[in-house]
């Protein structure tokens, strides 16, 4: 007994000595299982720190439509307590986790810096902080002052806070933008369903290796085109705001930063130079869209009984339905059309994508909200992608959208299957019960086994 004591503490020893080489869940009500996709890092800033010697070769390369400059001096206790605040909005705005890329550009220059002073004075900075609006291009070699008519570089006056910061944004823009659509990380995905987080890996599992999938599809068939790049680009947008898995969402919001720079619109129009256009769809094949392990080459949640079963088509209806359940009822007719647009131009099953148009197109009504979207998308995506022989989804693939929406969101699994299942798990029980005891009476021990990183 007093061997088994020593031994017992031993491995417990080693076990919480060695703790952060093992990957540990904790329980799943606080930390889902799709954390452990790329664990939490102390993160950089989200603001981009510009200075003289940086300042017009940043502006002069940003792909963002506007860019938004704090002046500060490191030394004002104002700018230091508002500088969460401005952090805040920049983390919708800038970033490779950012929500909405690619539109303005949020940096500061810290006018306290000796190096700094003649490009603030350009600026005519007269208070700490002090926030200017406008055009990349006007920054670059430019200048300002508060008496300037017509200038395209606005002051901005109302902006103490981050809400009200970001109601100015809206208002400039004509837009929705909210801090809630910070909200789209992946454990927050899972809050409503954690009683199985296998089945949720093996669903992220399958919307990552879709998400790929149709990517490569579109590339190979050059389906990228004057007609159909915007419809592309709106649609990786959505994803980059919606895409369950935060590898995917990485990756998009990488290709949509340097996509202008890839494969800008005036090399579609003019298709004179086929090189050119090997070179940009070249270029558009080295990003890794959910990371550097998609694609997989196997379907997880999506397999089906035959190699013409489920798979991408079955993967594509998660990931339009995952899309669906995490837009904000102002974004609902935005999603709608955007899937549209999508599935009609790149769904390359002509018949499949045929019938999902014309559904489309017998919408009359806009929608208001997301559930009207949600339970519109679910009988006819589910109708338009079987409809196809070689990208048939079976029944068995379907998540229900009530289930989506509800608070305990399960999958629905045919009678026979659980009462199967439920016997198997008895067995399993009676048989796992006979082991251990056989390993007790042996006094032989295993190893600990912990949960596998998805």
């Amino acid at each position: 007994m007093f061997r088994f004591s020593i031994t017992l503490f031993f491995l417990w020893s080693l076990v919480s000595s060695s703790s952060s080489a093992f990957p540990i869940f904790p329980s799943l009500g606080s930390r889902s299982i799709l954390r452990a996709i790329k664990p939490d890092v102390d993160q950089p800033g989200s603001v981009v720190d510009l200075n003289v010697t940086n300042f017009d070769i940043v502006l002069k390369e940003t792909p963002a439509v506007f860019v938004i400059v704090e002046f500060f001096a490191h030394w004002c206790p104002a700018c230091r307590n508002y500088k969460p605040q401005y952090e805040k909005v920049a983390r919708l705005f800038n970033g490779a986790d950012a929500v909405h890329p690619g539109i303005i550009l949020m940096a500061r220059v810290d006018c306290a810096n000796k190096i700094n002073r003649k490009l603030c004075h350009k600026f005519d900075v007269s208070h700490y902080p002090m926030l200017l609006w406008g055009p990349p291009f006007k920054f670059v070699g430019g200048h300002w002052n508060d008496k300037e008519e017509n200038s395209e570089i606005v002051s901005i006056k109302d902006a103490l806070t981050a809400e009200r910061l970001l109601k100015w944004i809206n208002t400039q823009l004509i837009s929705s933008y909210g801090f809630k659509d910070e909200k789209f990380e992946n454990e927050k995905f899972l809050q409503s369903n954690l009683s199985d987080p296998g089945q949720i890996a093996r669903a992220i599992y399958d919307v990552e290796e879709a998400t790929n999938v149709a990517f490569d599809i579109i590339l190979e068939h050059e389906m990228i085109k004057s007609d159909t790049r915007a419809t592309f680009i709106k649609f990786l947008q959505i994803m980059m705001a919606h895409n369950p898995s935060r590898r995917c969402r990485k990756g998009i919001a990488e290709i949509l930063v340097n996509f202008d720079d890839i494969y800008p619109s005036n090399t579609l129009s003019t298709n004179k130079d086929e090189q050119t256009n090997i070179t940009v769809l070249g270029a558009l094949h080295t990003f890794k869209i959910c990371g550097k392990q998609v694609p997989r080459g196997y379907w997880t949640f999506c397999r089906g009984s035959r190699d013409d079963t489920r798979g991408f088509s079955c993967g594509l209806w998660i990931l339009l339905h995952s899309l669906s359940v995490r837009v904000d009822d102002s974004e609902s007719q935005l999603a709608f059309s955007a899937t549209c647009d999508f599935v009609h131009k790149f769904f390359i099953c002509e018949e499949c994508s045929q019938h999902f148009h014309d559904t489309c197109s017998s919408v009359t009504t806009p929608f208001n909200t997301t559930r009207e979207f949600v339970l519109w998308l679910k009988p006819h995506t589910e109708t338009a992608l079987s409809t196809g022989t070689t990208m048939r989804c079976s029944s068995s693939c379907n998540l229900g959208s009530e289930d989506l929406l509800a608070s305990e969101n399960t999958v629905a699994v045919p009678m026979g299957a659980a009462i199967a299942i439920a016997v198997a798990s008895c067995l399993f029980g009676a048989v796992a019960y006979v082991w251990r005891s056989q390993q007790k009476n042996r006094k032989y021990f295993h190893e600990p086994r912990f949960l596998k990183n998805v």
